[in-house]
């Protein structure tokens, strides 16, 4: 990749500089656009290739009435209102799929007798990634996003994830945005408080 093949200005807004995080968000989102987003985010690179995070799509109105009780008081409205809400967890499992994701070695032998809190940081990490391009993936696609961490997730775990060793880890609200309800945008730091080049 060179210069060259940087992306434009307003494609650079619609995904960092312009876009914003929103709180209401309406709208609707078929089931085909849902798939077209999974199958853009799969691409994100995550460590040896583990995919680790698990992805809900929460729309119908049975759906959100189990999700609803999880949700602290601040979050329950918006996420309620949303066209759609993604659980993103991360599967502490993740190593049994990497014989079909990375074949090229048995990465899989590396997390041989790992204890369930070292599997549950690195699958965080990585599905934290991933929640990420879920995003940009979103954005990318023409819509808006709400994400937040403000909920129940062991109560979310039982009822969205029960029996399997998946562990909620956010909620992204997807939909199209209500600019009008936005705050100010917040500042963000300089580079020189966040950020050095050795």
């Amino acid at each position: 990749m060179n210069p060259q093949d940087a992306l434009g200005a307003s494609s650079l807004d619609q995904l960092f500089r312009t876009a914003r995080t929103h709180n209401v968000l309406g709208g609707e989102i078929g089931e085909q656009t849902l798939r077209d987003l999974y199958d853009l985010l799969k691409w994100g690179p995550t460590s040896a290739n583990m995919g680790p995070a698990r992805f809900v799509f929460v729309r119908s109105a049975e759906a959100k009435a189990r999700l609803e009780p999880a949700l602290s008081e601040g979050n329950r409205e918006k996420t309620m209102k949303a066209p759609v809400t993604v659980i993103v967890g991360h599967d502490l499992d993740f190593a049994e799929k990497l014989p079909f994701l990375f074949p090229h070695t048995d990465a899989k032998s590396w997390f041989a007798g790992a204890d369930d809190a070292a599997l549950d940081r690195i699958g965080l990490q990585n599905a934290a990634m991933q929640g990420a391009y879920l995003i940009l993936a979103a954005r990318a696609l023409g819509l808006d996003t709400g994400p937040m961490v403000g909920f129940d997730h062991a109560r979310v775990d039982a009822e969205f994830f029960p029996g399997t060793r998946i562990r909620s880890n956010l909620l992204v609200n997807l939909g199209q945005g209500d600019a009008g309800a936005l705050f100010p945008r917040s500042p963000r730091l300089p580079f020189d408080e966040a950020a050095r080049i050795l």
